[in-house]
């Protein structure tokens, strides 16, 4: 855990054991949830400074964390992460309650909280990342994301001068060759550009891969990869190595996929 990132939780603990000591130490459980969701529910820009000081947090499934019922079946990059650090967060604070004795466990140290308490949990409402179409990559002209893409794109246009023919499965090769995956070289790119945070699985990674439930750097990837790949094809009907249909389409060839997942 990053220095940051335990400061934050440090601060959610604080303000949690201020909050059971001003209103009598009842509802242990409804205040930690509430504080955690009044804290942690991070704007695309504070979340994004946490990722570049610890890119593991790119490793975060949803799992069964997300709350917002909006969320569930298509969470943003960004509701996967803050619903990590919130589980975490409710988990540290529970065990707080439970060395205070504001909550008890059972034989076999199973935090027991009232009936009451998890029925009456508020529901959740997520910061909206994705209220976005996607990265702006002409935000700043030499941006990482810009020179990452234009060399890709240098590089697709030498190899197409020498196999013309093979357009599409060049176009393929290069935007999986270029685009980044590991989280430590994803995190500047969220660094300059928080509005990847608002991406989703979308179905562009195969379901078999990581159960349906991709890490929220994959999802991120993902993207990329298909970003990267439209504007191959573009430049290579630009070239004539790619036809149009009628509708102004790239014409794909037979058995292959203009929006191919990641597997």
């Amino acid at each position: 855990m990053s220095q940051q990132l335990a400061d934050l939780m440090e601060r959610v603990r604080k303000r949690y054991v201020r909050a059971m000591q001003d209103n009598g130490q009842h509802e242990p459980y409804l205040t930690a949830h509430r504080v955690c969701q009044s804290m942690l529910n991070l704007s695309s820009a504070d979340l994004a400074a946490l990722v570049v000081e610890d890119p593991k947090l790119l490793s975060a499934r949803a799992g069964e964390l997300v709350e917002d019922p909006a969320e569930v079946e298509n969470p943003s990059v960004g509701v996967i992460i803050c619903s990590n650090i919130c589980a975490a967060a409710l988990e540290g604070l529970l065990a707080v309650a439970v060395n205070r004795e504001w909550l008890a466990v059972d034989e076999e140290d199973r935090i027991l909280v009232d009936a009451w308490e998890l029925d009456n949990v508020p529901e959740v409402r997520s910061v909206d990342y994705s209220d976005v179409e996607g990265p702006n990559f002409e935000q700043r002209g030499n941006s990482q994301l810009s020179l990452l893409f234009n060399a890709a794109e240098n590089e697709f246009m030498k190899r197409l001068g020498e196999a013309p023919h093979d357009a599409y499965q060049l176009a393929l090769q290069v935007s999986s060759d270029y685009v980044v995956f590991a989280p430590e070289d994803l995190a500047p790119l969220i660094e300059e550009n928080p509005l990847l945070l608002g991406l989703r699985p979308d179905g562009l990674v195969d379901e078999d891969l990581f159960e349906g439930d991709p890490p929220a750097g994959l999802v991120i990837s993902a993207h990329l990869t298909e970003m990267l790949l439209q504007q191959l094809l573009e430049r290579a009907q630009e070239e004539g190595a790619l036809a149009l249909d009628s509708s102004g389409q790239v014409i794909i060839p037979e058995s292959e996929d203009d929006n191919p997942t990641l597997h």
